[in-house]
């Protein structure tokens, strides 16, 4: 498994307890690409700010230092291999250099390998960290545990010797493993220090009193106990010790970054073959291009005994090297099933292409205008989809530097869970559809029992609908009782797109209710005009609703239209507020139903108003609009173009303008636009509703906000 795909020291998926060992795999450079990564987040203006920012954290990239740390060894039996003479840490804060106290390297460090040789506690205590939680986040909060090796470390600046320390909070694979510890001013480092009695230095102060037996100083401050770094500041004190560790050759600025490569072998039979071949005298041989793709074998053993079956399948893995033709092994790990699904977007542009990866027309095609996925691939599938993308840019098979314009991370759907305990206490989880209800006068469930057993059931949370609580909803169920566009509706309607939908039966009720009152409006307009004479669907659809002098029902009417056709885009579009677009949908349904005239040219604004309303509601609701559409103006819906906004519907004669008596809301009164100062606070202090709340005082001022509100003020 790949780092981000470890959570809680368990897999994403399975939840199997995972165990870190070293085996050999293959890797994709994605920390080549991490300067990209990072800087092209810049570009990303649509992306939500959440994936971003989890996406520079998870990168990490810190500005720091390399500093070289000379070993010994104590016991002349555990001499240090030759390529280990010497330590190198990276460390973000070179102004504590002076503080260090010890030297604490990862379980997996050929040093910790190497002291456990000769010492059976020690290696107990790898075999058991190997067990632990893997996460970065689940090793820093682990309780410090380590244990002492007999090597020690030469302080590059002050010749001191330091003592080297098995960590449990040392991540092998950041850095070299190994990290310089100042127990004064890194909490890590003071709870391990604290436990085993190491020192602890202070070399950094921010001018108040501290007291190191509590807790560490982790601020930036004023270096102290540095030598002649004394009195400068943490920032000054960090480019000077970085130029010092230079000049003596000990150390120097670096970079580092979280962000591991990326582990792409999987020890699994279904997934894409690796197309690698393992020749003794060549090394690793790409398979011919003629012989892809590589096809899995039918006939495998499935032993569940660890390891890739495909390892066991002789004929599979026994083959000859394409460039010596000697007896060699096929690679039998397949790929990380996110290598595939981080492309596929681009493969979706050309599926039928058959000479290569990708054809020309991907470079039109792509980027993504719009994607849509989940939160949790933020780490994982979001980030491998932006490094392959780049990738694939490079080899030309691409253009644009990003794979996705806009970015939504759709809400989790909640659900009520029920349960009962088994015999051993174990809670066996029942769908609600097998559950029968006994409720109070307010619907409140007060009872509840199992179907076929008759046995009560528990009320469980409100959770995300999965397959583990029993608590879903069966799709099939609701279309064929509702259709699919009520079960679309009430998803849309329900909640922002981006927040957690409860998912609620009287909720998609509600949705049917309104499509039923929709198709019984645009029918009754159809009614309408076959009763009118000289009037037909296909004559009233070519007549101009804004001819002629239009009455102020008639205005207000088309304001309503195009005011809804305003909002309803701009939420679909930019805002991607589609619960609002649809409530201003609803808000336009019952503005339709109570503009009743029925002369012919209200018949045409109605009809304009009715057209819109389908329009803007076919996204949501497809299959009812493409009906009604149809029904409207007999031709296909799918086939026609978004409704265009008339500016001049929006300007009105008549404004509403709220009046408030001492800042509290009373009452709303239609004004002319274009009515003074004086008239309009007249027709406020006239009004019958607002002289009740004055109680007969006179107003001590009358504030007019020009076309929101009127204020009365009285003592």
């Amino acid at each position: 498994l790949a780092n981000e795909q470890v959570i809680d020291g368990k897999g994403w998926r399975s939840g199997a307890p995972v165990e870190r060992r070293k085996i050999p795999q293959w890797f994709f450079k994605i920390t080549d690409y991490a300067d990209q990564l990072l800087d092209d987040l810049d570009e990303l203006e649509h992306w939500p700010e959440g994936v971003k920012a989890m996406q520079r954290n998870w990168i990490g990239r810190s500005q720091g230092a390399q500093v070289k740390f000379q070993l010994s060894a104590a016991d002349a039996s555990l001499p240090l291999p030759a390529d280990t003479q010497a330590l190198e840490v990276f460390t973000t804060r070179p102004d504590t250099l002076y503080g260090v106290s010890f030297i604490a390297i990862a379980p997996e460090h050929t040093l910790s390998r190497l002291a456990a040789q000769k010492n059976a506690d020690l290696q107990d205590l790898i075999d058991r960290m190997a067990r632990m939680k893997t996460s970065e986040a689940d090793m820093a909060t682990l309780p410090k545990e380590g244990y002492p090796t007999p090597f020690t470390a030469t302080h590059p600046l002050t010749g001191e010797t330091l003592p080297v320390w098995v960590a449990n909070y040392v991540l092998a694979d950041y850095g070299s493993g190994a990290v310089m510890c100042v127990a004064a001013h890194d909490q890590r480092d003071w709870e391990f220090a604290t436990k085993y009695d190491l020192p602890i230095k202070p070399v950094v102060s921010t001018g108040d009193e501290w007291d190191y037996t509590e807790a560490a100083l982790t601020d930036l401050g004023t270096l102290i106990n540095s030598a002649e770094f004394d009195g400068l500041t943490s920032a000054d004190a960090k480019a000077k010790i970085c130029d010092k560790l230079e000049a003596e050759t000990k150390g120097f600025s670096k970079i580092e970054y979280r962000l591991r490569d990326w582990g792409i072998s999987r020890q699994r039979y279904w997934g894409s073959p690796i197309p690698m071949i393992k020749c003794e005298s060549c090394g690793d041989v790409p398979v011919p291009k003629e012989d892809l793709p590589v096809q899995l074998p039918n006939d495998v053993e499935f032993t569940g005994e660890g390891g890739s079956p495909l390892a066991q399948h002789a004929t599979f893995k026994h083959v000859n090297c394409p460039t010596c033709n000697k007896p060699a092994e096929r690679e039998t790990d397949t790929f990380d099933t996110f290598m595939e699904s981080s492309w596929y977007y681009a493969r979706y542009t050309c599926p039928r292409f058959e000479d290569g990866i990708l054809s020309e027309s991907a470079k039109d095609w792509t980027p993504v205008d719009q994607y849509v996925g989940g939160i949790e691939h933020a780490t994982m599938h979001l980030l491998y989809s932006r490094f392959l993308h780049k990738v694939m840019r490079d080899f030309g098979y691409v253009k644009s530097n990003e794979p996705f314009t806009r970015l939504l991370c759709q809400g989790m759907v909640l659900s009520e869970s029920f349960f009962r305990e088994s015999d051993k206490g174990e809670k066996i989880y029942i769908n609600k559809l097998d559950v029968d209800f006994e409720r109070d006068e307010k619907g409140q469930v007060i009872k509840a029992t199992e179907k076929s057993t008759g046995l009560p059931v528990s009320l469980g949370a409100l959770e995300k609908m999965s397959k583990s609580k029993n608590n879903g909803v069966d799709p099939n169920t609701l279309i064929n009782n509702y259709g699919a566009d009520t079960v679309r509706l009430f998803s849309m309607f329900a909640a922002p797109p981006e927040q957690t939908l409860e998912w609620s039966d009287a909720g998609v009720e509600g949705a049917s209710r309104f499509l039923k009152r929709f198709w019984k409006l645009a029918y009754q307009h159809l009614e309408t005009l076959e009763q009118t004479e000289g009037l037909d669907v296909a004559s009233v659809d070519k007549m101009d609703p804004k001819a002629g002098e239009l009455t102020p029902a008639q205005q207000e009417m088309r304001l309503n239209t195009h005011t809804a056709l305003q909002k309803v885009t701009d939420d679909y579009v930019r805002r991607q507020s589609f619960n609002t677009g649809i409530a201003a949908l609803m808000k336009l349904s019952n503005q339709i139903g109570a503009f009743e005239e029925t002369d012919t040219q209200s018949i045409v604004v109605r009809h304009e108003a009715i057209k819109t309303l389908t329009a803007l509601l076919s996204p949501i609701a497809p299959h009812i609009c493409s009906e009604v559409w149809t029904a409207l103006v007999g031709t296909d819906l799918m086939q026609e173009t978004w409704p265009v906004l008339d500016e001049s519907a929006l300007k009105t004669n008549t404004i509403t303008l709220v009046v408030q008596v001492n800042g509290k809301k009373r009452h709303e009164m239609q004004v002319a636009a274009d009515a003074s100062k004086e008239d309009i606070e007249k027709e406020a202090l006239s009004n019958e509703t607002v002289q009740r709340f004055m109680d007969g005082k006179a107003p001590f001022k009358v504030i007019y906000v020009p076309g929101r509100l009127v204020n009365v003020v009285v003592k």
